[in-house]
């Protein structure tokens, strides 16, 4: 067994249904520079490989309501305001617990 994965190795979750989804991606008008304050809240490569292995979390990412969440999180350009406004919804707080307990403490 490897000791890591590669990027290409990390599984994709793909639509259950046989109809192709189209899904709009916002595009960005503008690279945003990744700050991070606090070293210690940088995922190790081990926890981002249970993220990526958690059968909960990959079911989860089914849900076409968390997906939308997570494209208007990522295209906005004041993502921490969307973050905030998506920590309101059941879905996206079920789905950062799922990824809390996959992580650990």
């Amino acid at each position: 067994m490897q000791p890591y994965m590669t990027y290409a190795e990390i599984p994709c979750v793909k639509p259950e249904s046989t109809q192709e989804k189209s899904v709009a991606i916002p595009e960005l008008s503008a690279e945003r520079p990744l700050n991070v304050d606090e070293p210690s809240e940088v995922l190790q490569k081990v926890q981002l490989e249970s993220i990526a292995s958690s059968s909960e979390i990959r079911d989860a990412l089914k849900d076409e309501n968390l997906q939308k969440l997570i494209l208007g999180i990522d295209g906005s350009p004041d993502a921490e305001t969307e973050l905030d406004k998506a920590m309101g919804t059941e879905v996206f707080r079920i789905f950062t617990d799922k990824i809390r307990s996959a992580i650990g403490p």
